[in-house]
């Protein structure tokens, strides 16, 4: 029989696992701008709240933007208040809410089953891939993560360990907090009907609760939620602009109910979830044949700890294979607690040789496939490659170095396996934080300059010269947000025949000194194509840069006229 990994390792093991978890997390931290998807946009309205003081009403340029509420962008402006660097600032609240999800799941493991159990759970969480990539994205998910696993913690304390109206209200506040950073921070709130069940099934005697703490319950998340909601509401109601009307239709409906019940765009089949399970939840979905039968062994004896922590993550996911729109971050709230589910089983599902050979050919399959693939890209001809790069703005020293970093940890991985030997949770947690580690040094520092359009924006500033004027159209956020100087834009969202013709009017202004910078594809029927300068790609877009003189005297563009472009 083997010993237990972590009660019978030295003194030192744990913590120094534990730092090398921080490091993981930490690694990379100010050496990127922020990347599509999303965290262009996010860092564009953070920035626009600290210059114009306007924190109720994100914009995105002109527009408002009406997509997301702004408790996230809140954070990354606060972010930059503190520390006064945008690299740093807009990464801060993802880091943040990792290190708290982390610390809850690893006492909430300690309140349930014991103080052993709670390396299980931090280390489990960590070594999952979604996790950490989460952790080191500027997206919602990763603070929304941590408020349902705040939510999550105070509701479970309160239902199975100490009724108290504090911790009621904590868990109520939390998730109506998590409503207005995005509209399903709601979902801890169903833990109530597993626990409703339980009350019925089990023989364990539960803490009795009050009927009058529901009001704590109801006034936590009215308070959570009217962080943001009350004053919105108040200011667009008392107005008279039909743009804020129109903002909080927006956000009360079409970014709610109908976009979860009639959605738009990311339509996935039934089966999507579990391809994402089986894919970021790596390496810990390696265990489900082993997990599973446990966890129902013990659902099936109505234990209230599994019972609300596997119920509530089933509910999550039925909920959302519900709705047509999926996408893999949307079942990322479930990963924490299905760690803590599993902390006080792995002690001994380790000590079986099957596990541990699972684990170990995921370790030796990761380093294979890296190496593999980092050779590959050192060693390919251009014209291999020339796939891989077209159209994303990034050159043949790019690939290189990606092919770099990839064989260096490919090497690194195989030495932490080698020394490690037979001690798999070792080895898992330092090769996943090795992987984070280039990940946050080497891979996404090296894809920032072309993928975040800082280096096509620089081109962009050096061809035009210090002096000239600068006009967007059919610009990506990243755009905006990288432009070297004050820049004219026409709406995001506006068709594009009123766009150009804001254009004409503000090119013909000064035609000696602005320019027009758009995607290559919708020139539109008023510029001379033979005055129009090809300024590089980026973002699988070609882009362009048009003088004033290169307008067609007399043109007007036709009110019929829309650019056939596809939107990213």
């Amino acid at each position: 029989m083997r010993p237990t990994p972590f009660r019978h390792a030295p003194r030192w093991q744990t913590p120094l696992l534990a730092v090398l978890l921080v490091w993981a997390l930490l690694a990379g931290l100010g050496l990127r701008e922020p990347m599509p998807a999303d965290e262009p946009r996010f860092v564009l309205a953070a920035r626009t709240m600290i210059e114009t003081g306007q924190w109720l009403f994100p914009h995105r340029g002109i527009e408002l933007y009406a997509e997301k509420p702004p408790t996230f962008m809140w954070l990354q402006a606060a972010s930059y208040r503190l520390v006064r660097d945008w690299q740093v600032a807009f990464l801060l609240p993802s880091l943040l809410s990792a290190l708290l999800t982390l610390w809850l799941a690893g006492d909430l493991a300690r309140r349930l089953w014991g103080r052993r159990a709670v390396p299980y759970a931090v280390f489990g969480l960590f070594v999952c891939l979604q996790f950490a990539l989460q952790a080191k994205r500027a997206q919602i998910d990763m603070v929304l993560v941590g408020m349902t696993t705040l939510s999550l913690w105070a509701l479970l304390r309160y239902l199975l360990e100490k009724p108290s109206a504090w911790l009621l209200a904590l868990g109520t506040f939390a998730a109506g907090l998590g409503t207005v950073t995005k509209g399903v921070g709601f979902l801890p709130l169903l833990v109530f009907l597993p626990w409703l069940w339980v009350r019925v099934a089990s023989r364990r005697a539960l803490p009795s609760h009050r009927g009058l703490h529901a009001l704590a319950g109801v006034a936590g998340f009215i308070a959570g939620a009217g962080v943001w909601l009350v004053p919105m509401l108040a200011v667009a109601l008392s107005s008279s602009d039909p743009a804020l009307h129109a903002y909080a239709r927006e956000m009360l409906f079409k970014q709610t109910g109908t976009r979860y019940a009639n959605a738009w765009h990311h339509v996935k089949p039934a089966w999507y979830y579990l391809q994402t399970m089986l894919t970021l939840w790596l390496p810990g979905v390696l265990l489900a044949p082993w997990l599973l039968p446990a966890w129902w062994r013990r659902l099936r004896r109505a234990d209230p700890r599994y019972a609300l922590l596997l119920g509530w993550a089933l509910l999550v996911l039925l909920f959302f294979s519900a709705s047509p729109g999926k996408r893999e971050v949307y079942i990322f709230p479930m990963l924490p607690a299905l760690a803590v589910a599993a902390a006080p089983l792995l002690s001994g599902l380790l000590r079986r040789r099957g596990v541990r050979a699972v684990l170990w050919s995921y370790l030796a399959v990761l380093a294979t496939v890296a190496g593999a693939l980092g050779l590959w890209l050192l060693t390919a001809s251009p014209a291999r490659v020339q796939a891989l790069v077209d159209g994303r703005g990034m050159d043949i020293d790019t690939v290189a170095q990606l092919g770099r970093w990839l064989i260096g940890f490919a090497a690194i991985a195989m030495v932490v396996m080698i020394v490690a030997r037979r001690q798999v949770v070792v080895a898992l947690v330092a090769v996943t934080a090795a992987l984070w580690t280039a990940y946050g040094m080497g891979f996404m520092p090296a894809l920032s300059p072309d993928s975040s359009a800082r280096a096509l924006m620089q081109r962009v500033g050096e061809r035009i010269g210090p002096d000239a004027e600068l006009a967007l159209l059919g610009w990506r956020e990243q755009h905006l947000l990288q432009a070297d100087r004050p820049v004219t834009e026409f709406g995001f969202k506006r068709p594009w025949v009123e766009q150009w013709q804001h254009a004409h009017a503000w090119l013909l202004q000064a035609p000696d000194r602005r320019w027009l910078f758009l995607r290559k594809d919708a020139i539109g029927p008023c510029l001379d194509p033979a005055r129009v300068i090809d300024i590089g790609a980026s973002n699988r877009r070609a882009w362009i840069l048009a003088p004033g003189t290169a307008w067609i005297a007399g043109c007007d563009v036709p009110d019929s006229w829309s650019a056939d472009v596809s939107e990213d």
